[in-house]
């Protein structure tokens, strides 16, 4: 068994085991129970009462955190040359096509976020094995593959995310960082879980939303009273 750090142990005996944190409640102590040297990510994780194995209960979208994740997102444009001034004024960090269509069959995928058009997604479709597993292929659900490139990198630069619940019914997600303001942390997980809630299916049968924690990189989890989204 793992032995517990010192400031592990402290972090715990700031936490209730059997308390449900209102959301604000749980974004302050978050502060105080992060002990990373760095700005570490703000994580919730959603237990839904749903089945993804059933094509009619799968939860997927998209959603635009008012106040950002905090992070520096990479952003590649695979596009044809009509499209890469509209990118590069947007912001992308990347853009091209058939040099970077070889890049990546060779091993290279250091970005966070791939947007293209769909005049190349035949092109891309073969990248399909390399770009699947890291989360990586471009998808019309979520953005990614549209003629307005400009607008897409303006949106993911922002704080646009994409999300899926996954094979276990959780929906998992950074919506933040530590340094946030708790009020930015609070505003990020309603527009988040709201978000959810407008997805729910119609298949879905019984209680929607079974748990909510809110933890950052390494901390404990701190369980949220579903209750407080709305207030």
């Amino acid at each position: 068994m793992a032995r517990l750090t010192k400031n592990r142990k402290l972090a715990l005996s700031k936490i209730d085991p059997e308390k449900q944190y209102k959301l604000h409640e749980a974004a302050s102590l978050l502060k105080e129970i992060t002990t990373t040297k760095f700005d570490a990510s703000v994580d919730i994780d959603v237990r839904l009462g749903v089945d993804p194995r059933k094509a009619n209960q799968m939860v997927r979208g998209v959603v635009t955190l008012p106040n950002g994740t905090g992070k520096q997102v990479r952003v590649l444009v695979l596009c044809t040359p009509d499209k890469e001034q509209e990118a590069k004024e947007a912001g992308a960090d990347y853009v091209g096509l058939d040099e970077y269509i070889e890049k990546i069959k060779n091993g290279w995928t250091d970005v966070d976020v791939i947007i293209t058009v769909p005049a190349v997604m035949a092109k891309i479709g073969a990248l399909g094995k390399i770009l699947g597993p890291r989360g990586l292929m471009p998808n019309p659900k979520s953005g990614t593959v549209t003629m307005e490139v400009g607008k897409a990198v303006k949106e993911v630069k922002m704080g646009k995310i994409d999300f899926k619940v996954d094979k276990y019914g959780i929906v998992h997600s950074s919506i933040g960082k530590v340094s946030f303001e708790p009020e930015k942390i609070v505003e990020n997980a309603k527009e988040f879980l709201n978000t959810i809630i407008k997805l729910k299916p119609s298949s879905a049968k019984g209680s929607y939303i079974k748990s909510i924690y809110l933890s950052s990189t390494m901390s404990p989890g701190l369980k949220i009273d579903p209750k407080s989204i709305t207030e």
